[in-house]
């Protein structure tokens, strides 16, 4: 079978550099906010290229604590997408706040800026864009649009670690190092970089408890939020390899894009530097018959996301009038196929095979 995702594979090339990583920890003896975190964080801000990086436990706490950080209360509306498997929905009613949904582009299927333009009339406190996929969503375009409504910017950048910029654009990025992202820990894992210091100052103080110092709680909305030493040092030696990955994702999709003829299967434009091609989607009308097609083949898929946000089952009475109708319809058709760094040639071109060789 040729897997989604194979990270045991992708860490095979490096493995006696994560042993050494993880035995250099256990002697260390230090395990929490230590010596590994504040070097990856320093090397993260340094490869994203803005002032600071601050480790927390996982993505979604990342977005959670960028949003209290940016003064988001109870109360509050935040805009963002439907269709980017409800992480930002959770760390917003995390918040206390309400999920002003914005429909998506239909060849991007990231945020269209004429739905965000509409929304934005509505004043919410900040916007969640996401960079669905790994490619950067309109970011000039929503900054611009944000701007003139007041509010702030924070950037979904899970899926885009490796996309040229991002997490720079908005007033805060943030990132997941979930085991399967471009940048994946052995574990859980996350960080929020900025270049504004007194937000990087709340930040740090969110992710433990709140406090200013020790034991002095500052900050209300504190959390328990904090990237281990043995996961900041795995990802410290990821990040030495994370860039030749990410060239190998591009080089997987571009061939994609290239081989892949199937008038039946709608194949993305993708590999570019604003890509960082952490999942390559194409659709279908009759995507769960290419799918089980696929499978027949010996090649893994999915669907990434098969439930929109505002359709989910726990929160379908809080948005019953809301109604998105291209994202509704891309849950329907799109299907997730693999590439990742650790494919080889002959994979790729028997997933191309396969594909072509779908009758619909």
């Amino acid at each position: 079978m040729i897997a989604l995702h194979d990270p045991g594979r992708q860490h095979r090339p490096y493995l006696a550099e994560l042993r050494a990583a993880l035995d250099a920890v256990l002697e260390s003896g230090w395990f929490v906010l230590g010596e590994r975190g504040r070097r990856f964080e320093s090397d993260f801000a340094a490869w994203c290229g803005t002032r600071h990086a601050v480790g927390v436990a996982n993505g979604t706490d990342a977005l959670e604590i960028a949003l209290r950080a940016v003064g988001v209360v109870a109360g509050d509306a935040v805009a963002t997408v439907a269709n980017a498997g409800g992480y930002a929905t959770c760390a917003i009613h995390a918040c206390g706040a309400t999920a002003l949904y914005v429909d998506v582009d239909e060849d991007s299927m990231n945020v269209d800026p004429r739905a965000l333009e509409a929304a934005l009339a509505y004043r919410p406190r900040a916007v969640v864009v996401t960079h669905l996929y790994g490619m950067l969503a309109p970011i000039a375009e929503a900054l611009l649009l944000g701007a003139h409504a007041g509010s702030v910017m924070v950037e979904d950048c899970a899926q885009a670690y490796g996309a040229h910029g991002a997490g720079t654009f908005g007033t805060l990025g943030c990132f997941s190092f979930y085991p399967t992202k471009n940048l994946g820990a052995l574990g859980d894992g996350g960080a929020i970089v900025t270049n504004d210091d007194a937000l990087a100052a709340r930040v740090r103080a969110l992710r433990q408890y709140g406090w200013s110092g020790k034991y002095r709680v500052t900050q209300p909305g504190g959390r328990n939020s904090r990237l281990d030493e043995m996961q900041a040092a795995l990802l410290g030696v990821k990040l030495r390899h994370v860039a030749a990955e990410i060239e190998r994702r591009r080089q997987i999709a571009r061939t994609y894009a290239r081989q892949i003829d199937n008038k039946a299967i709608r194949v993305p434009i993708r590999g570019g530097e604003a890509d960082a091609v952490h999942l390559f989607v194409v659709r279908s009308a009759r995507r769960d018959a290419l799918a089980a097609h696929l499978a027949a083949q010996g090649i893994e898929s999915a669907v990434h996301y098969p439930v929109p946000d505002h359709r989910q089952p726990a929160f379908a009475a809080r948005y019953a009038g809301v109604s998105l109708p291209v994202t509704e319809r891309l849950a329907s058709e799109i299907l997730t196929l693999p590439c990742h760094p650790g494919m080889t040639d002959e994979e790729v071109s028997h997933v191309v095979a396969a594909c072509n060789g779908f009758t619909a």
